[in-house]
């Protein structure tokens, strides 16, 4: 794996019609954005395992993770990701532990809110279901 290809993992969380989006923080790569939360798979950790742990670090919540709804790589100017999207149900409620924007959007919501280049196929899929 080239050190410049980075490993992340997403949760894709839909519940009641409405699905779990997180914005990313100011000053960060693609500050202000939408996302599905998650983040960077670590050396050793499973997709799984990294998606539990970011979701624990980033929520405070444990997820069951589920079926992979989409894998894609996406080239950026300074990096490549490769990100993996996961259906995921929480086993409790999400609270923000890093100060970010959390809201429980429709499908057409997701596609009037801005999301990272790489998400753009993912949110076709989702607002045309």
């Amino acid at each position: 794996m080239s050190p410049s290809l980075l490993v992340v993992v997403a949760a894709v969380v839909e519940r009641q019609g409405r699905f779990l989006v997180s914005q990313r923080a100011v000053g960060a790569h693609l500050g202000g954005y939408w996302e599905f939360p998650g983040g960077k798979q670590e050396p050793g950790e499973s997709l799984a395992d990294a998606l539990r742990r970011e979701m624990r670090e980033e929520l405070d919540v444990d997820v069951d993770v589920d079926d992979e709804l989409d894998c894609l790589e996406h080239a950026y100017a300074d990096r490549t990701v490769r990100l993996h999207f996961y259906r995921c149900r929480l086993k409790g409620e999400p609270r923000p532990q890093l100060g970010q924007a959390v809201r429980w959007v429709t499908r057409r919501e997701l596609g009037q809110l801005q999301f990272p280049p790489a998400d753009a196929a993912l949110i076709a899929k989702l607002t045309a279901a």
